[in-house]
């Protein structure tokens, strides 16, 4: 299908100097900015609560004070609470997680504990499963008896095979009706595939809990579509949360181009169509950032701060951070805090670089504490409270 390039008129810039009085006030401005940036660093202070763990990939709070912790090569963690009130790493790793494919970006991703946790004990595993040759995003349900995983059932396995071990997706979160929802990256090789029905490539998915297929699914009866789709044009999502009713993700662009979306059902996010990055190469993906019919991210990032984790903070211990999104970056070593009012993100906030490492996931607390974990073969999981 040949597009026709439109015409944009292109904007005269007029460049006027900036008068000696208004280079005083940019540098007051700077400084004042400078003196609340410092401020912020002091008003916080990041605990260690865990470290020694291969590539740490999420993390999730249990009703009884345990946290769960995913390790990219296939385990997964418990750090409970000491005889001395500390938090400790348990020696052993949970027994009874399926085999998981690690390699390049595979392995064991997300963990999400259900609601009902406290009378059914059941938890959701994401993971990259087959072979090298021939792989799929899995998810699985289980019941955890606090040492090892019972019942283990598949929920969900992304069609069709793959090859290679790139742009798996993973995240899950569960809506306000208790279906789940996670995302599933383009698998880096045919991109055109996040555009194609019969595919579950570059798309968000919609399933129940125990795996079937939601009535109302936007696809659902739409010849040579699969019916777990719920969204199309995703690149390489890398988190999905739930605020209320509405639902965010975020994703990588390529160089340049990640973005952070509203979620609706049977929207397009673009992908390949329209993107604020282009190729690595440096190479045009395509000449549009817009076009009809295409929902548009609510910010992109570019350059890119290769986004990872998304976390929705309503906690106590920091009443400035209340009703942000929290995004972690990879590249950008970094938190990112997006302000949000009705559905609109303000100006970001660039948290905890002064820490210098890569971080994967953040994560709200019950306690009220902003949980970090850090992405290297010695990742550590760290605990932000206030200074005092």
């Amino acid at each position: 299908m040949s597009i026709a390039s439109p015409r944009l008129p292109v904007p005269r810039v007029t460049r006027r100097p900036i008068p000696r009085i208004g280079m005083a006030c940019v540098a007051l401005l700077s400084l004042l900015l400078a003196g609340i940036a410092a401020a912020d660093t002091r008003a916080y202070r990041v605990e260690t609560v865990a470290g020694g763990l291969d590539h740490p990939w999420s993390l999730a709070f249990l009703p009884d004070g345990r946290m769960l912790v995913t390790e990219r090569a296939g385990r997964l963690r418990v750090i409970e609470r000491g005889a001395d009130g500390a938090f400790a790493l348990r020696d052993a790793p949970v027994d009874g997680v399926p085999q998981v494919l690690a390699m390049g970006q595979a392995g064991l991703f997300d963990v999400m504990v259900d609601p009902g946790f406290a009378q059914t004990g059941l938890i959701y595993l994401s993971f990259a499963h087959g072979t090298a040759e021939a792989n799929h995003l899995r998810i699985v349900r289980a019941r955890f008896d606090g040492t090892r995983l019972h019942d283990v059932a598949p929920v969900f396995t992304s069609q069709p095979a793959k090859r290679a071990g790139q742009h798996f997706g993973g995240r899950m979160a569960l809506l306000a009706d208790g279906t789940l929802v996670t995302a599933v990256g383009d698998g880096n090789l045919e991109r055109t595939d996040a555009q194609r029905l019969h595919t579950h490539l570059g798309k968000t998915i919609r399933v129940h809990t125990d795996g079937r297929v939601p009535r109302n699914n936007p696809f659902v009866g739409r010849a040579g579509a699969l019916p777990e789709i719920y969204t199309t044009g995703h690149r390489n999502p890398q988190a999905i949360v739930r605020v209320g009713d509405a639902l965010y993700s975020n994703e990588h662009g390529a160089k340049g181009g990640d973005e952070l979306n509203a979620i609706a059902a049977g929207a397009n996010y673009g992908w390949p169509i329209t993107t604020d990055g282009v190729d690595y190469t440096g190479a045009r993906v395509t000449p549009y950032r817009t076009w009809p019919g295409i929902t548009a991210p609510l910010t992109h990032w570019t350059p890119s701060i290769a986004p990872s984790g998304m976390a929705w903070y309503d906690g106590t211990l920091f009443p400035a951070w209340r009703g942000s999104l929290f995004v972690s970056a990879l590249v950008e070593r970094s938190v990112r805090r997006v302000p949000m009012a009705g559905g609109v993100p303000g100006v970001q906030d660039i948290l905890f670089a002064e820490l210098g490492e890569r971080i994967r996931d953040v994560r709200s607390g019950p306690d009220g504490a902003l949980y970090l974990l850090t992405d290297s073969a010695s990742g550590r999981v760290l605990r932000v409270v206030p200074a005092d």
